[in-house]
């Protein structure tokens, strides 16, 4: 008998069927008969595939092949019909390559199959891990000339042989070898045939590839008899026929593939079947695939055909995540998602299901459970009609997942012509069709101005280039304006069923990416509402998907946060911080990371967050030399975390200089630094004006009050209508104590060298009694209020005696080298060159005055406070020491209180009054974490 190998070795040599003798006889293999390899063409069905030569003379080489089937399924001779049982008995359980990796794998799977207390069991398999891909390559090396297709077809072999050997023995095994023996034989001869022809035809590719599934399936089976069950394997080939379709797809006939079933149940009736994933064939009996990820679409086709009570999909995960986990750490498993849901994910690249697997399910409303192989206790995800069970009415609960396809471009059509004008779309969508680009999305405005789609980018230039040429007239007569392609982006799909019937979800997804700062480029929605899609910018892709994952509380509201001055209040906010964060995350769900610390000098950077336990430690040890811009690029360019914010913990004006450029490219600010709202006028009118316009944040209640909500209050009274007319208080905490420990017999000098002792003044306590900083505050206040007021405008009654006194005086702009400095700063000047203990020394020389002074408000019944004014009626403010009887409220003042009264219409004849610390590390990064606390608020921690 001529072999198939011989016939093909010769490339000019047609092989006929009929060179085979008629009366060919099957190989005897070990204990059982064999069917049949090559049969002439009146025998049963085979498959007829065809391949071009590609060796300069093109004939078509003709061969019958039929499939691999072993020869230990047992096969009931009984003439009596074995009805096929359907509905909730069965069970269905499809397991992928990874969980038949190897040996050991597929023993667990035999486990999970044994465990089943089902009834009935349907188990679809895929081929040991890799081997498709293994199977792909053997075509691919052969038919472009590459003989080592002979040595990967022996790993193939080598792969199935050992395994095998691990896992059955007896005559299971030598039937099994001898198959698989079989089976390489006629692959080689095949692939022989493929390299001298140099292509292969589809039909050729899907037989080849689809004998991992077949071995796979065969082993299963072996291990499942071997534990005491009685089990049989199905050739999904002879059940399952599907009709493939122009678009590179199949569609089952379920009517052909059900009567099959039966059929082949009759014969071979078993409560425990392993069937192959992934193959199946034509009307014709030609061997064909379901293509990539078909193996899932197998077992959703099966379980639809008996009607089965759940298909179960093993994976090497714990169920569905609300979205990717590689661009998302805190992705959640999803309980259950409806079949709809599903799909959308699937259709935008969530890793769930084949979007078609979920076709035949929904006919039964047959529920799919996605579970972990490597984690049984987890109890996966459910995919079914209903999720009406789900607990709490939280937006969570309507929105679902998120899914993100990139490398994207936007093909944009417009112009006037088109409004109105039957037949455009069809144009332009006929052009793409013919080019065979795939149209991801399509937007288009009521306006029918334009009609805006995404397509893959590889594929955009030949859109571009056909529909410059289908529509050149028009271009040219100005009807289309033009064919615009807008590269580099991404989609990102939000999807959920119940989206549909909740009014705010698309608020609240817009709101998020507002204020991560990110740009919508198009978007779309149904009617149905399962999804809203919007294209972004690629590199904003990632970032969107945190915005809105972290905004719908499926994770925890992220910000990345810079920390600039680690000094007093810098490093108590960072205590605080460390302190809160558990809290904080396991009941607000915010997590706040701190990516850099800088001080002057050195500077701590880290891409997951530093560990604020030892950041002090951290920072002597990995320090780096400080450098504030790639300071700020390492917080802002974190492509993980949306939201960024830096918190600026000086008094540098320097620092303050830079919060237009930070708030600009969306870098939220929190500070309580003076310097920038106490600034030249036009400066801070730049920052408001902005900060007006984005939704970028800029918070500093601290400049003011401390940890005092006074910022607040202001805006709060402001915002809902009332009218200030006077705001008035003790507004220093050093001043504060100073004047409160100022009675009796104690001299003035006394209590401010208590005062510096105790750590309440500045190192030179002149910085405190000069007013400066009473000055800042108030002119913070009356520009909150609506006053345009220079701080030069302010005039300010300074403590420090005359011939003690320091000058101020404002530098004027100036320019040097590069940098033009547009800022006006304080600079303080000691006279003589004074040092702090040297105005120490000499303070007692005054103190007569001072007391002088005190015993004028005692005997009018006064007590002396120094106080910032800011006068709306005559749009004025002042600072000044003033006197106020003792039954004043801030006569009974303590410690280092702080007093701020606010007289308003509202509160016209009862001023409003806020009273409390005021000075202090603790009070004061406690005013700053509030704020970080209310940004967190602002971009969708729960409240």
């Amino acid at each position: 008998m001529a072999s198939l190998s011989s016939a093909i070795s010769n490339p000019g040599h047609n092989l006929s069927p009929n060179a085979l003798p008629h009366d060919a006889k099957p190989k005897k293999i070990c204990y059982s008969q064999c069917p049949t390899f090559l049969l002439p063409p009146q025998r049963s069905p085979i498959c007829r595939m065809g391949f071009v030569s590609g060796l300069g003379r093109k004939k078509t080489l003709k061969t019958r092949i039929i499939s691999s089937v072993t020869v230990d399924t047992p096969v009931n001779t009984s003439p009596e019909k074995v009805q096929l049982p359907k509905g909730d008995t069965w069970s269905v359980h499809k397991f992928g390559g990874t969980c038949m990796g190897n040996s050991e794998r597929i023993k667990n799977v035999a486990k999970i199959i044994l465990s089943d207390d089902s009834e009935r069991k349907f188990v679809v398999v895929s081929a040991m891990s890799k081997v498709t891909d293994m199977m792909y390559d053997l075509i691919n090396k052969a038919q472009s000339g590459d003989e080592s297709y002979i040595s990967a077809l022996d790993a193939v072999l080598e792969k199935h042989r050992s395994t095998a050997l691990d896992l059955i023995d007896g005559d299971d095994l030598c039937s099994f070898l001898a198959q698989l023996q079989h089976d390489i034989s006629n692959l080689k001869a095949m692939l022989r045939a493929i390299y001298i022809a140099g292509h292969a035809t589809e039909s050729f590719t899907d037989f080849v590839v689809g004998h991992g599934e077949l071995w796979s399936a065969q082993m299963l089976s072996c291990v499942v008899r071997k534990n005491g069950v009685d089990c049989n394997w199905m050739d999904t080939r002879e059940v399952l026929i599907v009709n493939p379709t122009s678009s590179n797809q199949v569609d089952p006939d379920f009517k052909e593939s059900e009567e099959r079933l039966e059929k082949w149940y009759s014969k071979n009736p078993s409560k425990a079947i392993v069937a192959t994933g992934f193959i199946a064939s034509t009307p014709q009996n030609i061997p064909t695939t379901l293509k990539r990820d078909g193996s899932d679409f197998s077992a959703a086709i099966m379980g639809a055909l008996f009607k089965a009570g759940q298909v179960t999909i093993w994976t090497d995960v714990d169920g569905v995540y609300s979205a990717d986990p590689r661009k998302v750490s805190e992705a959640v498993i999803l309980k259950t998602l409806s079949y709809q849901e599903a799909w959308e994910m699937s259709y935008f690249g969530a890793n769930v299901l084949h979007p078609r697997t979920i076709i035949p399910v929904m006919r039964y409303d047959i529920p799919i459970i996605i579970r972990n192989i490597f984690n049984l206790a987890a109890p996966g995800t459910k995919i079914c009609r209903s999720t009406e069970d789900e607990e709490g009415q939280g937006l969570e609960s309507f929105v679902k997942g998120f899914a993100t396809i990139d490398n994207l471009a936007l093909v944009n059509v417009e112009g006037t012509g088109m409004a109105g004008v039957p037949g455009t779309a069809s144009t332009i969508f006929s052009a793409v069709k013919d080019v065979g680009a795939n149209v991801i999305m399509i937007s288009q405005a009521s306006s029918e101005h334009s009609v805006c789609f995404a397509v893959p980018e590889k594929e955009v230039n030949a859109v571009f280039e056909l529909l410059q040429s289908r529509f050149h007239e028009a271009l040219n007569a100005g009807r289309l304006s033009q064919v615009q392609v807008i590269p580099n982006c991404s989609i990102l799909a939000t999807v959920g069923q119940k989206m549909a019937s909740t009014p705010g979800v698309s608020a609240t997804l817009f709101n998020a990416l507002a204020k991560a700062n990110i740009n919508v480029r198009a978007i779309a929605q149904g009617c149905s509402e399962y999804n809203i899609t919007v294209v972004l910018k690629r590199e904003d892709c990632i970032r969107a998907l945190r915005a809105v994952h972290s905004r719908f509380y499926l994770s925890r509201t992220t910000i990345a946060m810079g920390i600039i001055g680690p000094g007093l209040i810098g490093a108590t906010l960072l205590d605080q911080l460390r302190d809160q964060a558990a809290t904080l995350k396991e009941k607000f769900n915010i997590d706040l990371r701190v990516m850099g610390i800088t001080g002057s000098r050195t500077m701590l950077l880290s891409e997951a967050g530093i560990d604020l336990s030892r950041w002090r430690e951290l920072q002597k040890e990995r320090g780096v030399v400080a450098d504030m811009d790639k300071f700020v690029q390492h917080v802002h360019g974190n492509q993980f975390i949306p939201n960024k914010v830096l918190v600026d913990c000086t008094a540098d004006s320097s620092i303050a200089s830079h919060y237009y450029d930070w708030l600009r490219k969306g870098i939220h600010v929190v500070t309580p630094n003076k310097k920038a709202n106490s600034g030249p006028l036009d400066q801070y009118l730049k920052i408001r004006a902005l900060q007006r316009q984005s939704y970028t944040h800029y918070f500093y209640e601290a400049t003011v009050g401390a940890g005092l909500p006074i910022i607040n209050t202001l805006q709060g009274l402001l915002e809902t209508g009332d009218k200030i007319l006077r705001i008035e208080g003790v507004f220093s905490g050093t001043l504060s104590y100073i004047f409160n420990n100022f009675i009796g017999r104690r001299t003035f000098s006394e209590v401010v060298a208590e005062a510096k002792h105790a750590g309440y003044t500045e190192p030179d306590p002149r910085d405190d009694l000069s007013g400066t900083d009473v000055c800042r505050k108030v002119i913070i206040l009356a520009r909150e209020s609506g006053l345009k007021l220079e701080l030069s405008d302010i005039p300010v009654e300074s403590l420090v005696p005359e011939p003690l006194k320091v000058k101020l005086y404002f530098t004027i702009p100036c320019q040097m080298q590069k940098f033009t400095f547009d800022v006006e700063f304080w600079i303080i000047r000691f006279q003589n060159s004074a040092s702090a203990e040297d105005f120490m020394e000499k303070l007692p020389q005054f103190d007569h005055d001072w007391a002088k002074k005190r015993q004028i408000a005692e005997d009018a019944g006064e007590v002396l406070r120094y106080v910032g004014v800011v006068d709306m009626v005559n749009q004025k403010g002042i600072v000044k020491l003033q006197t106020y009887k003792n039954d004043h409220p801030f006569a009974q003042l303590s410690g280092a209180d702080n007093i701020i009264a606010f007289t308003t219409t509202r509160y016209k004849d009862q001023p409003l009054i806020i009273r409390g610390p005021g000075a202090g590390a603790e009070v004061t990064a406690g005013g700053v974490f509030s704020d970080i606390l209310r940004l967190a608020s602002y971009l969708g921690a729960p409240s």
